[in-house]
């Protein structure tokens, strides 16, 4: 299967370091071949229109139809129209990363209650 996702404009990317870790954004020009210029939109995701190494993204196989240095409001408005988070939050990849902030919030005990429900779980299938 041949690979599909470039660096290219529109492309909706996952921050994976430095202060915006976590959070989506879109490709809005390529700077070299090493950096590319991300965009927001800041109203749907926090990210602040910046230069960003590409060794810190992940690219998704979303991708929006926008044109070179899209402005804010041609950006959500193409993020509106392709339903993005909705498609995003549906994966298995934003799923997981749900999943491990979840996990790292809980306290002690609350990982105490998951192990009793675990093992009462364990117990009723082996019935």
């Amino acid at each position: 299967m041949p690979y599909t996702r470039f660096i290219e404009i529109g492309r909706i990317a996952l921050v994976n370091y430095g202060p915006d870790k976590g959070k989506l954004c879109t490709i809005v020009d390529v700077v070299d071949e090493n950096r590319v210029v991300v965009d927001g939109p800041v109203s749907i995701t926090g990210v602040q229109h910046q230069v960003i190494t590409t060794k810190r993204l992940a690219l998704t196989e979303y991708k929006v139809n926008v044109m070179r240095n899209a402005r804010q409001k041609a950006l959500l408005a193409a993020w509106e129209e392709a339903d993005v988070m909705s498609k995003w939050q549906a994966t298995a990849w934003a799923k997981k990363i749900a999943n491990k902030k979840k996990r790292s919030a809980m306290s002690d005990f609350d990982r105490f209650e998951v192990m009793i429900a675990k093992k009462k779980r364990t117990a009723a299938m082996k019935k």
